[in-house]
């Protein structure tokens, strides 16, 4: 999977960073810094992709 390729993360998580990604350009950020924080945000609070099944750590 190539940098930057969010086909690993699930709608809800998509739904989340594009939420976040308006907020930062109201404030005045540009489309490409949102972005960048936006998935970031998204990462720190999830952990990053799909993540499920049987054992998983939380």
């Amino acid at each position: 999977m190539p940098r930057g390729d969010k086909s690993a993360y699930t709608d809800k998580q998509k739904r989340q960073a594009a939420h976040i990604e308006e907020g930062y350009k109201e404030k005045g950020v540009s489309e490409k810094e949102a972005e960048a924080r936006a998935w970031a945000t998204v990462n720190k609070e999830s952990g990053g992709g799909k993540k499920s099944g049987s054992g998983r750590k939380s």
